[in-house]
């Protein structure tokens, strides 16, 4: 769990509340249910339109990853990359195939296989470049997503809080229901707002984070399997590798 994500919108919302009541306000008039549901469902549906059904679920499910970053297993792909450069010196490429078993990341899979094949250092970079260009294209445009949503979601709130207006409008009759009303329909504006810049936003700017993070470890893969491919010395590998942690 990302305690910094956690602690940053406790502290973000508690500030707006805060401030809330330091003006004199209630916090109780800041939840609205009905202007949740027109801001939250109508950038939901914003955002559905704009996007290709497979980015858009893969959106969904990168958003965890604000909350529970994935950890990457930069050291331990090291060790092994070292290891099979050990192995591969010593007893040829083909003794690596028995490590294929083992192996669940379809990346580091693929890799390995093009090496036990005896391809090129040189066709395995090219091969799992293309891989990782066509890895890249999804994440990047799912973490687009959550920015899309960031730019909907203030005009949806704006949109509720129009449709709240027209309601205060309608009861013209009773003016003692006028303030209470206005203040309702501008909550949808402050969910828009909110929601753009206390979540969207920022969960589009880590995403984009993570995903750089992850492309550097794919590269990291693929210059250990160059240098295996090479015949490179094993300790050369390593520290090239190690190089990848700074």
């Amino acid at each position: 769990m990302d305690k910094l994500t956690l602690l940053g919108l406790v502290v973000g919302l508690t500030g707006i509340m805060t401030g809330q009541i330091l003006e004199g306000g209630g916090v109780s008039i800041l939840f609205q249910g009905a202007a949740f549901l027109i801001v939250f469902g109508g950038t939901l549906g914003a955002v559905m339109v704009q996007c290709q059904t497979k980015v858009f679920f893969t959106a969904i499910q990168m958003g965890r990853w604000a909350f529970a970053t994935p950890k990457l297993p930069n050291r331990e792909l090291i060790r092994q990359l070292t290891d099979w450069s050990a192995l591969a010196r010593k007893e040829g490429l083909l003794a690596l195939e028995g490590r294929m078993s083992s192996i669940g990341d379809p990346f580091l899979r693929k890799g390995l296989q093009l090496l036990v094949d005896g391809n090129s250092a040189e066709k395995i970079r090219e091969v799992l470049d293309v891989d990782t260009h066509s890895w890249e294209q999804l994440r990047w445009q799912s973490a687009r997503v959550w920015e899309a949503a960031a730019g909907y979601s203030p005009t949806i709130g704006i949109i509720g809080a129009v449709l709240g207006l027209m309601h205060v409008m309608q009861n013209l009759a009773e003016p003692g229901k006028l303030g209470g009303g206005i203040a309702v329909a501008f909550v949808a504006t402050i969910y828009g707002v909110a929601f753009a810049n206390l979540l969207f936003l920022p969960i589009a700017n880590k995403l984009k984070s993570i995903i750089m993070q992850q492309a550097n470890l794919r590269e990291m893969v693929v210059d250990g399997l160059v240098g295996i491919a090479n015949g490179d010395n094993p300790r050369l590998i390593g520290i090239k590798l190690q190089s990848y942690l700074e």
